[in-house]
């Protein structure tokens, strides 16, 4: 479709208010939860009393997905018209009636680079369906997809690589940030999607290539990699269904395992990847232990595991996903295939969360971090792990004696709690908190506590422990030989930052 064209669907999606924010506005948070858990009667109700003509005829048509009259729709889209949407591929028209063909959905969000808004196209999903999804449907906004984009570090790169790219949107995130951005996928259909929208948002450094992992970008290399890959472990037996946007078409976790050792031959020096990913738990092995043996020798990693479930919890999520309700002769089906095929494995548990990875320079020794982290995520994590990977390779390269010269500060989300025992001047319990990031929790010693209470970027650590040994009559070298490890801690989990970042910034 020629830009002209989809011009004059912005004209309309803008003149409609057409957003994110409007239509929270328009059903109120109760409706929307509905709409989460499919369903759309109170947002059916909200929409037959609401007076905003265009908004609630899209809203209706796209998300709710109920015919409208085509004279309300042709109302809506007065420059694109309903011939265009029809043309489009968005609707399909029945007499004087339109449904949808898609969901077209706005999407809002903020980054490094400020508010953004945004309309993608994908397929419809179960709710208006009304009924199992088809394999090769290409998925929409989700909580993984907006997990993924939150984590993007947001700084300028050269190429970057979108592996699975799906409706687009990880391309369109980092096509914010990058020179060039190079989209992938095994679907066509996806791949069409992605380019249409890309082309509604007016976003023109993206190519578009097909095929399957690695294969449309052989002998290439990229300063970032990122994927949402079909991670979703699904037994390989006759009568399982396989949806392109979920499954890998391998064994277990195999297709994790592949993205792993592959990703990091396929980046520049120092460059990238992020990801999502599940992991299995087989017997008495810990998941950790079998990633370990997936890296390469020259690969920086941070592993983050959000969450583990039993295995028939896992089996329950992804029939459900895929529109099989259980209660149904289908989903005893589906759900026996998956017990017996985690069975076969001795799978116990699977893991998901997030994979970064780093192609080393050789200027630092290479780093390794594994933990599981279950508290509460506030916001994106891109600018968090950004400052975490800033500041590990900062005290990485200095020695305890370089970094007892540097000055510390405080992060600007983290404070203290203290706990006092009745009528004692002394606190109990003494604990750090990040308001950001991963939210973390510290529990302090009174020499941890002073150091960091004092760390306001002005004076050097070193000079901070001798006062404290001083004042807390004990050796200072055995102090300081206690404390730096800890700052090192602090500085690796976000809790302190290097007084240079923040006059350079």
């Amino acid at each position: 479709m020629n830009k002209n064209r989809l011009s004059d669907l912005v004209s309309d999606l803008d003149a409609a208010d057409y957003r994110e924010p409007r239509l929270a506005e328009l059903w109120g948070p109760a409706a929307a939860d509905a709409l989460t858990r499919a369903n759309r009667l109170p947002a059916r109700r909200v929409l037959a009393a609401a007076r905003i003509e265009p908004l609630a005829t899209l809203a209706q048509l796209f998300l709710v997905g109920d015919a409208v009259g085509v004279d309300a729709l042709a109302e809506a889209l007065p420059r694109f018209g309903v011939e265009g949407a029809v043309d489009a591929g968005l609707v399909a028209v029945e007499g004087d009636r339109a449904r949808a063909r898609v969901d077209l959905r706005p999407y809002a969000f903020v980054d490094a680079l400020g508010e953004q808004n945004w309309w993608l196209v994908s397929d419809l999903g179960e709710m208006v369906r009304g009924g199992a999804l088809g394999e090769g449907h290409v998925v929409g906004i989700g909580g993984a997809g907006r997990t993924l984009a939150g984590l993007i570090i947001p700084e300028p790169m050269g190429l970057a690589l979108d592996l699975g790219t799906g409706c687009g949107i990880q391309a369109l995130h980092l096509a914010r940030f990058a020179e060039r951005v190079i989209a992938t996928d095994i679907s066509e259909r996806a791949l069409e999607m992605a380019a249409f929208n890309a082309a509604l948002n007016g976003v023109e450094n993206i190519e578009f290539r097909l095929g399957s992992l690695f294969e449309p970008v052989a002998g290439e290399t990229f300063d970032r990699i990122v994927s949402n890959p079909p991670f979703v472990i699904t037994p390989r037996m006759d009568g399982v269904p396989t949806y392109e946007y979920r499954d890998g078409g391998l064994e277990g976790d195999a297709i994790v395992a592949a993205m792993m050792t592959q990703a990091p031959r396929h980046l520049a020096p120092g460059g990238i990847a992020q990801m999502l990913g599940n992991w299995e738990y087989r017997g008495e092995l810990d998941a950790f232990d079998r990633i370990r043996g997936w890296l390469d020798a020259g690969v920086d990693a941070w592993i983050v595991e959000r969450e583990r479930q039993d295995p028939v919890r896992y089996a329950e999520t992804w029939i459900r996903d895929g529109g099989t309700v259980p209660g149904t002769a289908a989903f005893e089906e589906l759900a026996t295939a998956w017990l017996d095929d985690f069975e076969h494995r001795g799978v116990t548990g699977v893991g998901f969360g997030y994979v970064f990875l780093r192609r080393a320079t050789g200027d630092l020794p290479i780093w390794r971090r594994f933990e599981r982290v279950d508290s509460r995520v506030v916001g994106g994590l891109g600018g968090h792990v950004a400052q975490v990977v800033a500041a590990r390779d900062w005290q990485a390269a200095r020695t305890d004696a370089e970094l007892a010269a540097e000055s510390l500060l405080v992060s600007g989300d983290v404070t203290e709690e203290r706990h006092y025992w009745p009528g004692s001047e002394d606190p109990s319990v003494m604990i750090l908190h990040q308001g950001a990031g991963f939210s973390r929790s510290v529990d302090l010693d009174t020499g941890l506590a002073a150091i960091v209470g004092a760390s306001d970027g002005t004076l050097p650590a070193g000079v901070l422990v001798g006062a404290i040994a001083q004042l807390l009559e004990v050796d200072e070298a055995a102090l300081a030989a206690e404390l730096l490890p800890r700052l090192r801690e602090l500085l690796d989990e976000g809790f302190l930052v290097p007084a240079e970042f923040n006059s350079a910034s």
